[in-house]
């Protein structure tokens, strides 16, 4: 691992930060992901190239500094490294501690640091990263305003951002039996207002059956 982690490492040194106590409630988050962390990789095995994917729209470059914010068991780390090579920082940040240590029992703290993390407050110093993915998290947040402004926070201006599912709306939500609602966050009407007022534009939507995927850049300032 490239000693560049020593510039981006978590403000004041910590690796970790404690639960919040407004929005989501981490306490329920954490309780309904911890018993699935042991099979989420089985539960899910054909994912793979859809993250690799959407990896490749972040246009990562070697030397990069990439954040996968609500990395789970670390799916994506694999394409993070291989795009920004040794000399690059690949962080995976979750709120579920049973999930990064599905992370770390499938060796991916040997490619990216893990660190236990509220995606709405992260232990990331102003400016330091160069891209983020997001998958299956934005509608999760109890303030998506503030998570997206955290990203911004943590990203250098022209800093590219994926908000990603290996599943659209409408083919998850039928899966499940749900219905959408027009107040989703993650519907284009939403989010491109609600991305511009917390730091970032919107360059592309793809809601197809196949993917759920918005790319946002960092503003400018």
């Amino acid at each position: 691992m490239s000693d560049r982690a020593d510039h981006v490492g978590p403000a004041g040194g910590h690796r970790s930060t404690g639960p919040r106590h407004h929005g989501a409630d981490p306490a329920s988050v954490r309780a309904f992901f911890a018993p699935k962390a042991a099979t989420w990789d089985t539960k899910f095995p054909d994912d793979t190239p859809a993250y690799e994917a959407a990896v490749a729209e972040l246009r990562l470059r070697p030397g990069d500094r990439v954040l996968d914010a609500g990395c789970g068991t670390g799916r994506a780390l694999a394409a993070c490294r291989a795009a920004v090579g040794a000399d690059g920082v690949v962080i995976g940040a979750d709120l579920t501690p049973q999930m990064l240590a599905e992370a770390a029992r499938a060796g991916r703290d040997r490619i990216a640091l893990l660190a236990e993390a509220d995606a709405s407050r992260l232990p990331l110093r102003d400016g330091v990263l160069d891209a983020v993915l997001a998958a299956g998290l934005v509608h999760h947040l109890g303030d998506p305003a503030e998570g997206l402004r955290e990203f911004a926070r943590v990203c250098r201006p022209g800093a590219r951002l994926a908000l990603f599912h290996p599943i659209g709306r409408a083919a998850l939500a039928a899966r499940r039996g749900h219905t959408l609602t027009p107040d989703d966050v993650r519907a284009e009407p939403n989010l491109r207002p609600l991305l511009a007022r917390t730091g970032w534009t919107l360059a592309a939507y793809d809601d197809s059956d196949e993917r759920y995927l918005a790319l946002a850049v960092r503003d400018q300032g």
